[in-house]
Order: C-alpha cells, then sequence, then structure tokens
C-alpha cells in the first residue's frame, strides 16, 4: 500500500524489516525446541539468538542470485552470526512454508489487534453519536424518498450495531488465521518431531494446525480478508449516509472543515466530503482483495506458489486500507457536524406526507375499507406532489368530495413526528449498552 494510506502501527507490522525479525524468531523457537530435546548441539542456541536480523538491503542482495528469499535469508542471518558454524543447525528439519506460514501467522494476528482496537475505537464513536441524536427528529428515506418521520440517532444506531459485528467477525477470524505449521516438506513430520510445532505455537500464543500439507490451507485467511472486507464496507456505509447528507439540496450533515482548509481550486465557495468520498474509494481496494485471496484455498496437491504473490501484495494492502478506514471512519463520526434544524425543514419540506401511513391506518380503524382509505389518501397525497398544497389540505378536500368524515382532532394527533419514533427507547438502552 502506498505510504499516503499507511499509518506507522500498521506499517511496521507489515514492513520487510519486521517480517526478517519474525523469521528469526520463528527460527529461533524452533532450535530452542530441538535444542531442548537433544536433536542439535545445545551450544548453538545463545549465537543465533544474539545474531541480529539481516536488512532487507542484505537479503535482497543474496536472492538477486538464489531467486529463493528464504534461502537468502538464511544466509543473510548466517552472515550476522558468530560462530557462523551455528548457524548450520537454523532451519533444521524444516521446509520453507513452516517458516513463512507460521510468521505470516504471527503477522496476521498482531495486525488484527491493531484494526481490533481501532474497530472499538468506531463502535465507542457510532454509539456515543447515536445516543447524542436519539431526539434528533429527521425525515427517513426509502429510495431516497421522504418515507416517515425518524431520529438520526436511529441511524447511527443501526450502523453502530453493525461496526460491532463486523467487529466480533474479525476476532472469530483472528483464531482462523492464527495457525502455526512446522510440519515438513508435505506435512508428515518427516524430518521434524511434532512436539516442535506444538511448543511454537504456545511459545507464539497461536494454535497448532489441525492438518497441513506443505502449507495451512488458506479457507482461514480467505475468511480474514472477508472479515476486513465486511468492515471495510460498513465503513463506506457511514460514509454514505454523510456524503447523501452533505449534499447543497439536503445540507444535514457535513464533515469537520478546518481552519484553512481547500474545498477547490476553482470554487472558493466549496466544502466537499472529502473523507467520505476517500472512504467509499478504498473500500473497493479491500473488497478487491476477497477472490484472489480465495483462490488460494486449492493449490495442486500438497502445495504450489500461486497463492503466494497473491497474498505479498492483498495481506498488507487489505490490513493496512482497514486500518487507514477505521481510523478516517472514526474521525468522521467524531467531527461529523448535524445541522438538526435542517433535519426538522426537510422533515416539514413536502406538506405533510410523511403522515399518509398513519391517516391510511387510521381511516381503516375508523371502519373504511382499506382499498378505499388507500384511494382516497393517494389521490390527495398526489394532489400535494403535483400542487404544493399541504396534504391536510388536500386530505380535506378530497374527503369531502368522498363525503367522508375526518376527526380533524385526531388527526392533528397522529400527523406528529414524535409519535412515529414514540417506540424507540428500547432501542436506545440496547446501544448504551453496546460495547
Amino acid at each position: 500500500m502506498i505510504e499516503r494510506y499507511t499509518l506507522p502501527e500498521m506499517g511496521v507490522v507489515w514492513s520487510e524489516q519486521h517480517k526478517y525479525e519474525l523469521w528469526c524468531r520463528v527460527e529461533t523457537l524452533v532450535l530452542e525446541a530441538h535444542a531442548a530435546a537433544g536433536r542439535v548441539p545445545a551450544e548453538v542456541v545463545e549465537p543465533v539468538r544474539n545474531a541480529p536480523a539481516p536488512t532487507p538491503e542484505a537479503v535482497a542482495e543474496i536472492e538477486a542470485t538464489t531467486q529463493h528469499d528464504v534461502i537468502a535469508f538464511l544466509s543473510a542471518w548466517a552472515d550476522n552470526t558468530e560462530p557462523r558454524s551455528a548457524a548450520a543447525y537454523v532451519h533444521h528439519g524444516m521446509t520453507s512454508s513452516d517458516l513463512l506460514d507460521t510468521a505470516l501467522a504471527v503477522q496476521l494476528t498482531d495486525a488484527t489487534d491493531v484494526l481490533l482496537a481501532k474497530a472499538d475505537r468506531l463502535v465507542a464513536a457510532l454509539r456515543d453519536h447515536g445516543l447524542a441524536h436519539r431526539d434528533t427528529l429527521k425525515v427517513g428515506r426509502t429510495h431516497g424518498v421522504h418515507a416517515e418521520p425518524d431520529v438520526w440517532g436511529h441511524r447511527v444506531a443501526d450502523l453502530a450495531f453493525a461496526a460491532a459485528r463486523s467487529r466480533d467477525r474479525l476476532r472469530t477470524a483472528r483464531t482462523a488465521v492464527g495457525v502455526v505449521a512446522i510440519s515438513g516438506a508435505v506435512g508428515t513430520y518427516s524430518l521434524i518431531d511434532p512436539s516442535v510445532e506444538v511448543t511454537v505455537a504456545q511459545a507464539l500464543d497461536l494454535r497448532a494446525a489441525d492438518a497441513s500439507t506443505q502449507v495451512v490451507l488458506r479457507d482461514g485467511i480467505s475468511e480474514w480478508v472477508s472479515a476486513l472486507a465486511i468492515i471495510a464496507t460498513v465503513c463506506e456505509a457511514i460514509a454514505l449516509e454523510v456524503r447523501h447528507g452533505q449534499r447543497t439540496e439536503v445540507r444535514e450533515l457535513s464533515e469537520a472543515f478546518g481552519s484553512g482548509q481547500k474545498g477547490s481550486s476553482a470554487m472558493p465557495h466549496k466544502k466537499n466530503p472529502i473523507r467520505s468520498e476517500r472512504i467509499a474509494g478504498l473500500a473497493r481496494v479491500v473488497r478487491a482483495a476477497i477472490v484472489p485471496v480465495m483462490e488460494g484455498i486449492p493449490l495442486w496437491h500438497e502445495r504450489d506458489i500461486s497463492h503466494s504473490s497473491t497474498e505479498r501484495v492483498f495481506l498488507p494492502d487489505a490490513a493496512i486500507t482497514t486500518d487507514y478506514l477505521l481510523d478516517l471512519t472514526s474521525g468522521l463520526v467524531e467531527n461529523l457536524v448535524v445541522d438538526a434544524e435542517r433535519m426538522r425543514a426537510n422533515l416539514d419540506s413536502t406538506g405533510g406526507l410523511i403522515y399518509t401511513s398513519s391517516v391510511l391506518l387510521e381511516l381503516v380503524e375508523a371502519g373504511m375499507g382499506r382499498e378505499q382509505s388507500y384511494a382516497l389518501v393517494q389521490t390527495a397525497a398526489m394532489e400535494t406532489w403535483k400542487t404544493g398544497t399541504p396534504f391536510r389540505e388536500t386530505l380535506r378536500a378530497k374527503a369531502e368530495t368522498d363525503g367522508v368524515a375526518l376527526d380533524e382532532a385526531r388527526l392533528d394527533e397522529i400527523c406528529r413526528p414524535e409519535r412515529y419514533v414514540q417506540n424507540l427507547d428500547p432501542l436506545f438502552e440496547r446501544l448504551a449498552a453496546l460495547s
């Protein structure tokens, strides 16, 4: 991922230097297990443990000749080992994927921990914002068209619970990717004792694979990427709400606009939802990882490397982008500007059309047939759409024409926006308990 969207903590997780440090850690743990079991000389452990990880430049220089990254790493690390002869026991009984998949499991779980902390922040931001606006009346929209009265806090609550569910999916996916496999060339433990795998897994606070070939089957990694994609898409759903709300014709919501910020190089009046649009664009990047990574599940027999190049690109990029998205979306919510007066003005802008559902039911409960009631209310509503005449007036005129008596006092009661949201208290209680 380009530096523009890479935050420091996540950038470290996926840096080449950190990767080689993890490789050193895994190899050292394996060596220690061998030494403890008496399979290699105990005196080689300390020199290997003390050898600094090779630099990416040193590995790259050797890989230019070997065309094999693990061999290049082992050679570069051996060059840092004193005495160098101790390095002869490094990678003992292992195959490359034993190292690669185990270190990758550490990277994936470390990345997940960073993401989970960011997801907690987003859930809290949405929860607090929703509770702050539990009484902020707005018009609900379906198909983009005014429907019935609602409160802004209700819409936010829906997104808060979605963010929490997405976070919990990621927590589950962490277990799916936290798998150690140190089982040899085709997973039969032919040259390495199964106890080594268990020992290393315990040391890394991960779990040993239920089964492996030369690699761990990629269903767990696919689950993890899918969890990231869902999180990214929930972020986009939040951003889309803001983008709609910031349209000039709506003007109910807006991103914070800082002192000195510019909206357009040509039009000084512009205040654009750039954060929300960036979220929408980057969510596509994360979703794009699902199919290529999932196609790493079917490999030839015990292993081929068709998954390798894909994962080198998509796993870091998906994690880094999701990290950035969570950070950006949390900031968007925490600093969101809500225009409650404009929300109320928009709610009233259709002259009462948003009350047709209550009027329909009121007529039915008063004894009129549903089809007749629907026809009366719809005819009056269409006249309001056409002329702009307030709905109560067109309703009154149509009722008079049809010989229907209206209870005006009752209509006053049901044509109140607060009446539509009076049953939302249990929802906000659930929201308040969300953590």
